[in-house]
């Protein structure tokens, strides 16, 4: 594993740009979000999106939800009705991911069965620098492993390079976090239905 230590604020250009060259060769990276550490690779990377479901020990049913850089390139993979599109705008970039109709740009790899989408705009330099680097979004999905059924996830960076070191290609060590996985929202129905409650507080909702 490649290890860089990155300034959450004002990342450095050079180890986001190795980091991306890492993405783009089809490896796997570890960042530091708004909430927990992630764990992603490039959204046309089959392969790499493969190995994220083997290395948490996912079923494969369980769609993979991915980071977009900001609301236009979201309206490039999901289909967004502007009563949806009011709440994109409040919320993001911040600690939810949205379920929305998936487009025809999304790889089907990533779909559900519904053919929907869980994206996110997370508010955090690092990974919007790590996006716009890349050119487009980036499978992402909490640190964690699969422990009788639940996610036990960890937001130490020594203990990712202790737990993946040898999984994942690249390590962008932002410090100790001290976030909760984001709060899911399904924007799919007549109503916002909310999936998972996280990090992002959900009082707007009721």
């Amino acid at each position: 594993m490649l290890r860089l230590r990155v300034k959450r604020e004002h990342p450095q250009p050079r180890h986001i740009k190795r980091a991306a060259d890492v993405l783009r060769s089809g490896g796997l990276a570890v960042y530091p979000t708004d909430t927990t550490y992630g764990l992603g690779c490039d959204i046309y990377s089959k392969r790499s999106i493969d190995r994220i479901y083997q290395l948490k020990g996912m079923d494969k049913k369980k769609a993979l939800s991915f980071l977009c850089s900001d609301l236009s390139e979201i309206a490039r993979y999901a289909v967004v009705e502007d009563r949806n599109y009011r709440i994109l705008r409040q919320r993001l970039p911040g600690q939810y991911t949205f379920i929305l109709p998936a487009s025809r740009e999304v790889p089907k790899v990533v779909q559900s069965k519904r053919r929907t989408v869980g994206v996110r705009i997370p508010d955090s330099a690092v990974c919007l620098a790590l996006i716009r680097e890349l050119g487009h979004p980036i499978i992402s999905t909490t640190v964690a492993r699969e422990v009788d059924g639940d996610q036990a996830y960890t937001n130490d960076p020594d203990e990712v390079a202790r737990l993946f070191g040898r999984s994942v290609d690249v390590l962008l060590d932002g410090e100790i976090s001290h976030g909760e996985p984001s709060s899911i929202v399904d924007l799919t129905g007549d109503v916002p239905e909310v999936v998972r409650s996280g990090s992002g507080d959900l009082d707007w909702l009721r």
